[in-house]
């Protein structure tokens, strides 16, 4: 086996640190990109005790900063010639909230951590990532973009640096799965633009995992309320760090790019949302991709606004 270097954004908790030990185990070389470092190294000294492996470290990255995005690319450069797998697992969702907030660069939280900053990152990581000879990127999406099979269901792309946050209603739960769903746009977007490097990109569809007893506490009494209902029926954490894994080093997925992929490594379709009962199988199995994800304009839409911010001097 060939040692990958594997970066995994917010791998101090959940999936994502599932996915580090595995990868450590495995013996691959995993840098875990987190923002709050005091509370990753314990699990930084979690992974390597458990892998027995010294191939894992903890390097500090504010997903929602793009300064602090541009000051992490260059350290990894230095420290490593090239990028063999990027995920991007961190994410921002905030139980509960009510009130817009802004990142440093005034955009919407949500949006600055779950779709701009890793596009960013993809961005300056690129050269990098161009120097393995199997480069992987994979984004993780959410199940909550399903909601777009609704075609009343719109991202508010004249609102995500607040601009109506004084006269339109906001919606936790809703701007997550906008976020999310710009990120799946970017990520077909991205495919295609890197196409020629060799670099595959692919999104993955993630559904309700179990929380842990410490995340409930963290929730308000209705999220937690129903997510303690919920939790039963969701799927471990393990389940989703495997498909990380399988998704990022299987040959299987040599040549996968540009797709969307569910929660048993296979790849969903685009909605046909033509009849009837194609709009009710699609919404109750949740394996189809909305056609938003697919029109052209959305797409253009959200890189070129991705792009314009991100050429924006800090």
């Amino acid at each position: 086996m060939n040692q990958r270097i594997v970066i995994i954004t917010g791998a101090n908790s959940g999936i994502g640190k599932v996915a580090a030990t595995k990868f450590a185990a495995e013996g691959h070389h995993v840098v875990m990109a987190c923002r709050n470092l005091e509370r990753s190294r314990k699990a930084l000294d979690d992974i390597r005790l458990q892998t027995e492996s010294d191939q894992v470290e903890l390097m500090q990255v504010d997903v929602s900063s793009f300064a602090s995005i541009r000051r992490f690319c260059p350290e990894f450069r230095e420290k490593h010639a090239r990028l063999d797998i990027l995920i991007h697992n961190a994410a921002y969702f905030e139980y509960g909230k009510k009130e817009y907030q802004l990142s440093p660069d005034g955009i919407e939280l949500t949006f600055a951590t779950n779709a701009f900053g890793p596009f960013l990152m993809t961005h300056l990581l690129r050269d990098s990532l161009k120097k393995s000879d199997d480069a992987r990127i994979l984004n993780a999406c959410t199940d909550n973009v399903m909601h777009f099979l609704d075609p009343k269901r719109k991202i508010e792309f004249d609102n995500l640096r607040g601009e109506h946050r004084d006269n339109r209603p906001y919606s936790v739960y809703k701007m997550y799965g906008d976020s999310k769903m710009a990120l799946l746009l970017l990520t077909f977007k991205l495919a295609e633009e890197y196409r020629t490097d060799g670099i595959k990109i692919n999104a993955i569809i993630i559904p309700g995992v179990k929380l842990s007893t410490e995340t409930r506490k963290k929730l308000s009494f209705r999220y937690r309320f129903i997510a303690t209902i919920m939790n039963p029926f969701w799927l471990p954490v393990k389940v989703m760090a495997n498909n990380y894994v399988h998704i990022c080093t299987d040959d299987g997925f040599r040549s996968v790019t540009g797709q969307a992929i569910g929660k048993k490594n296979s790849i969903l379709p685009p909605a046909r949302q033509q009849s009837a009962s194609d709009k009710i199988r699609e919404f109750i199995t949740f394996g189809y991709v909305p056609k938003y994800a697919h029109d052209p304009g959305n797409v253009e839409t959200i890189w070129k606004m991705a792009t314009e911010l991100i050429d924006k001097p800090t």
